[in-house]
């Protein structure tokens, strides 16, 4: 990153950061207390689908079936990542779209939330809004996922690992993944 694409607050990322990750892995919790740390807006892009498709995701899924949910995710990021410096929480299948993928590359930074299956399982075996989850073996699933998925993740700027340490533990984490913040140093 050259001096001309940093901010001049200290504490604020120069361009929006992406946190990216299979289901409860954190994204929204750790980048909501990432945003508030560094005073720039936090974005769940799950939520401002919703609010763009006028129904939530699970009925997106239900009624329209999954490429037209990509569609729409696609569109509502590439807005998200053109509205400046923010933290914002994506699906776990966003970063899975290679336009998606080039778009978070060229405008923003990348940080793939890391996490082992069954730590994921544990943090999301309560959840009702979890469309993917919605079977007779949710782990079984996020094995199969995290499979599928983490080899594209992998092209992440950044990879913070996630386990059971605690939620302040993983916010100094990607504090300290950020560049150009007075946590964070260069990649």
């Amino acid at each position: 990153m050259t001096e001309s694409e940093t901010n001049t607050d200290d504490q604020s990322p120069a361009k929006p950061i992406v946190l990216v990750g299979l289901m409860g892995a954190g994204k929204s919790c750790v980048g909501r207390r990432v945003a508030e740390t560094l005073r720039v807006p936090f974005i769940d892009s799950d939520e401002e689908i919703e609010k763009a498709a006028g129904c939530s995701v699970s009925d997106i899924f239900d009624v329209y079936g999954e490429p037209a949910f990509r569609d729409c995710e696609r569109r509502v990021i590439q807005r998200l990542l053109e509205s400046g410096p923010s933290i914002i929480a994506t699906g776990g299948g966003a970063f899975m779209d290679d336009a998606v993928r080039e778009t978070i590359k060229r405008i923003g930074l990348s940080i793939w939330l890391q996490a082992d299956p069954e730590v994921l399982f544990r943090r999301t075996k309560k959840s009702k809004n979890r469309p993917l989850l919605k079977n007779d073996d949710p782990l079984g699933t996020l094995k199969k996922l995290a499979a599928h998925r983490y080899p594209v993740y992998q092209n992440a700027d950044v990879t913070v690992e996630t386990g059971d340490e605690s939620l302040e533990a993983t916010v100094q984490k990607v504090l300290n993944a950020i560049p150009n913040t007075s946590s964070g140093s260069q990649k």
